[in-house]
């Protein structure tokens, strides 16, 4: 077989795009690093205790479980403890400016595809090769794009973690039964009336899964952003590794575990509850009263 020198077009393509793209690598360099600063002050502004109340009320809102909100407040009391609080407030930052991100393009890429079998054939490839192609592979590109920092790791963590946010979301539209689909346009809805009012809630659970999906890779690569400079507890683990340091590895390790065990019981509590309200608060527009409303004549057909 003949050497097609896939290497060498490789490196040409990225050298070419280095040099003739800059500025806008620098822009999305810009707009990522004001979007950690931002959710940053949000998450950092507040001493470490009171963060902790906040999130342990939004754990107790959101899963309506006692015990487990005192098992994920105990685990955040664990890494203040450990004086990791703002590492780990860093690390929550990239995870979600990298899920917010991935989800901003992976929804509708995936309400896109479902409607789209030609897009949802070129997208498979492509979806398959960023969730197996490893990481450390377009890690060096990315380092030349956005120089040592918090934005390759970021970019790394959206390419890896992208996937499951259009998979899910397409496989959950596609597999609305088509009799609901069916009557809702003999009730005379419009295509993008379905897609809001029937499609979308219909799948809310497989999309809740893949939003749930992203947060946890994105929590995977941590590691990763700490390896090219990226602040949080990467930087932590990494630094620890090349010490030797076992102490404060383990450590690391540890505040890794909790905040994600945090964040996948809350994603996952917020795809089975339409939000935040609790079962018990009144429903306005309900019962007697003032506020109560006369309910709505039952369509028909034509």
């Amino acid at each position: 077989m003949p050497d097609l020198h896939i290497g060498d077009i490789g490196e040409d393509v990225i050298t070419f795009l280095t040099d003739n793209l800059g500025p806008f690598f620098d822009g999305i360099k810009e707009a990522l690093n004001f979007l950690l600063r931002m959710v940053y002050n949000v998450l950092g502004g507040l001493p470490p205790v009171a963060m902790i109340i906040v999130l342990a009320v939004i754990a107790l809102l959101v899963t309506r479980q006692v015990v487990l909100t005192l098992v994920l407040t105990a685990g955040l009391l664990l890494i203040e403890s450990m004086d990791l609080w703002y590492e780990t407030m860093q690390t929550t930052t990239s995870v979600l400016v990298a899920t917010l991100v991935a989800l901003v393009i992976g929804i509708p890429l995936g309400i896109w595809s479902a409607f789209s079998p030609p897009l949802r054939t070129a997208l498979r490839p492509v979806l398959d090769l960023m969730q197996t192609l490893p990481v450390f592979v377009y890690l060096l590109p990315t380092i030349l794009f956005f120089g040592v920092g918090d934005a390759p790791g970021l970019v790394a963590t959206i390419v890896f973690a992208l996937p499951p946010a259009v998979r899910l979301t397409q496989l959950g539209i596609n597999q609305v039964d088509p009799e609901t689909v069916e009557a809702a346009t003999a009730f005379g809805a419009g295509r993008w009336e379905i897609l809001r009012e029937v499609q979308l809630p219909l799948a809310k659970d497989s999309i809740m899964t893949g939003v749930n999906q992203v947060i946890m890779l994105a929590l995977s690569m941590v590691v990763v952003a700490g390896l090219v400079g990226g602040s949080g507890l990467g930087g932590v683990v990494v630094n620890a590794v090349q010490g030797l340091q076992i102490g404060a590895s383990i450590e690391g390790g540890l505040a890794v575990v909790v905040i994600a065990i945090y964040l996948d019981r809350v994603s996952a509590a917020l795809g089975g509850q339409r939000g935040l309200v609790p079962s018990w608060w009144p429903k306005l527009g309900r019962g007697r009263g003032a506020h109560a409303t006369t309910p709505e004549p039952e369509l028909t057909p034509a």
